[in-house]
């Protein structure tokens, strides 16, 4: 069967950190779309962070953010979101602030932290936002409707040390993963960007087997697996390409471009 709904990771699959989308990967967006493919992005990254990229691109369906916690138009219309629960939420703040580790929470679109460090700006550079820092004490009263709590870590030991600490700790409460060597994305039970590609492939009546995926990192895993077709980047963790069907070449040469011409188009 043909490609009815082509999902694609942004940072080092669409676009490198801090850019725009390159010219190559607009014009194979927009043959796309001529051609009648619904196209789409599901990202870690906030919903305010995503929709620029979106509206850069010419991207005109429902976007993935917080990975896949929620679907959201460029209207602003929630079509899904999936919270994590308030005391889980404390718990994890309480967490970090007795580990002295950066955490940084995102509740209806707003980034908050509890003090800015050199964390915050290359998160914030690299995402084009501005967070709030505002202290361990505020963090605890923001603790509704959050869509993720993201905690970045000095080296990646010490993140994989505190992941399994989490796991250990929150147990099937919480799930985490990470869009980045040195972050812990911990996000509700049952939350991914696969589960949010099922809901938009439904909502579209798009079959599994109409639907291709393409990403570089640990939390495009499950959406690779649950596409029809998953393509790796060619900067991909072994992780990835381990999973997936096709390979294309790296995001600095424009492989998501030459993988719509290989695999989407062909």
């Amino acid at each position: 069967m043909s490609i009815k709904l082509f999902v694609s990771d942004i940072d080092n699959t669409l676009l490198l950190p801090g850019a725009n989308p390159s010219p190559k990967n607009v014009e194979a967006i927009k043959k796309m779309q001529d051609a009648g493919i619904i196209f789409t992005i599901a990202t870690g990254r906030m919903y305010p962070a995503a929709v620029p990229i979106a509206k850069f691109a010419g991207i005109t369906a429902p976007i993935i953010s917080y990975n896949g916690a929620m679907i959201k138009t460029l209207d602003g219309e929630i079509l899904h979101s999936n919270y994590l629960p308030p005391e889980i939420v404390l718990e994890l703040i309480n967490f970090f602030e007795e580990r002295n580790a950066h955490l940084q929470t995102y509740s209806e679109d707003v980034l908050r932290f509890p003090c800015r460090n050199k964390f915050t700006d290359v998160y914030e550079k690299s995402q084009r936002v501005i967070g709030e820092p505002i202290g361990w004490k505020e963090m605890k009263k923001f603790t509704s409707k959050v869509c993720k709590v993201l905690g970045i870590f000095e080296t990646v030991e010490e993140n994989e040390k505190v992941s399994a600490e989490l796991k250990e700790k929150f147990g099937n409460k919480i799930d985490v993963t990470k869009s980045a060597p040195i972050f812990a994305e911990i996000m509700n039970c049952g939350v991914s960007k696969a589960s949010a590609v099922k809901i938009l492939a439904e909502n579209f009546g798009i079959e599994k087997s109409e639907v291709a995926a393409i990403g570089d990192s640990d939390n495009d895993l499950p959406m690779l697996l649950a596409a029809g077709l998953g393509i790796a980047m060619g900067n991909a963790t072994d992780e990835v390409k381990k999973v997936c069907a096709a390979t294309t070449s790296n995001c600095e040469d424009d492989g998501f471009a030459d993988a719509v011409y290989k695999f989407i188009l062909r």
